[in-house]
């Protein structure tokens, strides 16, 4: 289980992808991945195509992350969830909250 992010080069993407299971024992990492970062209008990608597990703790750890995206007026974008993940993001309504590609 690991978090890694990845500014762009051009400083106006910051990508987070988590590998395999995303889960409370991640808060820390994901956390630390994006909060020191307050540029205004940064999109932010959250890259679930490695991860094959999410509980309801990820769902709120992805509500923080809204809160600070919007807080420095970026844009949040979940990006390449399987069908697993996918259906998990569904059920919670996350694609009325924010842009699942």
């Amino acid at each position: 289980m690991t978090v890694y992010s990845k500014i762009s080069e051009d400083g106006k993407q910051l990508t987070i992808s988590i590998e395999e299971r995303f889960d409370f024992s991640l808060h820390q990492q994901f956390r630390a991945a994006y909060h020191d970062n307050v540029t205004p209008d940064l999109t932010y990608i959250l890259d679930l195509s490695k991860t094959d597990y999410m509980d309801s703790s990820a769902l709120g750890m992805i509500l923080l992350l809204k809160d600070h995206v919007q807080l420095h007026t970026g844009t949040l974008i979940i990006d390449k969830p399987n069908d697993t993940v996918n259906k998990i993001l569904e059920i919670a309504q996350f694609h009325r909250l924010m842009t699942i590609t």
